[in-house]
């Protein structure tokens, strides 16, 4: 083919490609989070189940389904899932859940209040993906009464939570032992637990990250790290980092007071840049903990009163807030890194907006707002191998909560 041909042709596959382009401008592609493998049909589903719940349809789980080992269970952006008749999702292979920012994915329950469906109970999965979706209203009783964890997980697998809400489960809301490789970054944990449960609960050799998180009204503990008495190897170790931790322990109350981060039981833990305010406990490091191998600093501690009165107990106590931001029970010490309140006033994190609320009831809404206003003290007070801020909204938005 002699050169003018070529030229000519390559100007017609020009002329071709660029009419394309320009009729697709007008065009606007929405790419699945998740590819469409084996598209499920909206509507009713239960019992075994595998495929992909596909953008923008809605599904009713009216009995309890279970995605077998060796299948997967996957969700597009825009799929929004009720919840009938107590049932849980049983995991035994691969739950892939990924919402966007603009369009997240949603799972509620039909009567749409606390404890009315059983969550997540991956004891033997081989995969957990949950990204920008929506958990309201798990924890429903089991077939003895007592309530579930919104999110189990018992398997040596990765775990990786990112993004997303829990709101009003009844017991622990993530779950993770036995080996669990997790990365637990950026949800928001709203007024769970009814009268106990923790909201991270992480144990028995459990590795990784957490980081970012927003707990609020937890009836237990926020973040708490245990590995085991018995079988002390290997360790829970997890870098806990940049989390607001915000009126936690107080619906358990005094027969276990719940903290912002407790660590335990030969856990290990790097624990820095964390904000926790009106919290029935701040940070304990348990003597059973491993002490050695556990660092912490540029920690801010707030309460927005002197004390306050537990009423769990008969007769009540009152509690004071500030000898409780490391129990004295515990090991740990305020750090000279640490920004540690005072009086009312000092060191307060300035968030946008906060009713100081200390006890909330399982299920309460909020207006609160936990962003830190230009001003407040944990700006630029971070340890930087983390972040230059304190608390899970920085002012890095690479590296900060994004709801």
């Amino acid at each position: 083919m002699n050169t003018t041909k070529i030229f000519l042709l390559l100007g017609l596959l020009s002329s071709l490609m660029f009419a394309s382009c320009s009729k697709s401008d007008n065009t606007t592609v929405i790419t699945p989070t998740v590819p469409p493998s084996n598209p499920i049909a909206p509507g009713d589903i239960s019992g075994f189940v595998k495929g992909t719940l596909t953008t923008g349809n809605t599904y009713t789980i009216t009995g309890d389904l279970t995605i077998k080992a060796g299948d997967t269970l996957a969700s597009q952006q825009g799929v929004t899932v009720i919840v009938k008749n107590n049932a849980q999702i049983t995991v035994q292979g691969v739950l892939n859940l990924e919402g966007t920012a603009q369009s997240p994915v949603s799972f509620n329950s039909n009567a749409n209040t606390p404890g009315s469906w059983g969550g997540f109970q991956c004891d033997s999965a081989q995969s957990v993906i949950i990204k920008w979706v929506k958990i309201f209203n798990t924890g429903g009783p089991d077939p003895a009464g007592g309530p579930r964890k919104s999110l189990f997980v018992a398997a040596p697998i990765n775990v990786d939570i990112e993004d997303s809400w829990f709101t009003n489960g009844q017991d622990d809301i993530i779950r993770c032992q036995n080996g669990a490789k997790i990365n637990i970054l950026r949800n928001t944990i709203l007024a769970s637990g009814s009268t106990d449960g923790e909201a991270i609960n992480i144990k028995l050799g459990t590795t990784g990250t957490i980081a970012y998180n927003v707990v609020y009204s937890q009836a237990g503990s926020g973040i708490k790290l245990e590995t085991d008495d018995v079988v002390p190897f290997p360790q829970t170790s997890v870098d806990v980092y940049n989390n607001t931790l915000v009126s936690n322990g107080w619906r358990r109350g005094a027969a276990e007071p719940g903290r912002g981060i407790s660590i335990g039981l030969n856990a290990k833990a790097n624990i820095y840049n964390n904000i926790m305010v009106n919290n029935y406990q701040g940070l304990e490091i348990f003597t059973d903990a491993d002490t050695m191998h556990t660092k912490y600093g540029n920690n801010l501690f707030y309460a927005t009163a002197d004390t306050y009165t537990d009423t769990t107990v008969t007769p009540n106590v009152s509690i004071n807030l500030r000898s409780n931001f490391y129990p004295g029970d515990g090991v740990g010490k305020p750090q000279s890194t640490d920004l540690i309140s005072t009086a009312v006033g000092v060191n307060d994190p300035m968030f946008k907006s906060f009713d100081r609320t200390f006890a909330a009831p399982n299920g309460a809404s909020t207006a609160n707002d936990f962003h830190l206003q230009s001003g407040s003290p944990a700006l630029g007070k971070g340890n930087m191998a983390y972040n230059a801020d304190l608390g899970a909204y920085t002012s890095d938005p690479a590296k900060s909560n994004q709801h």
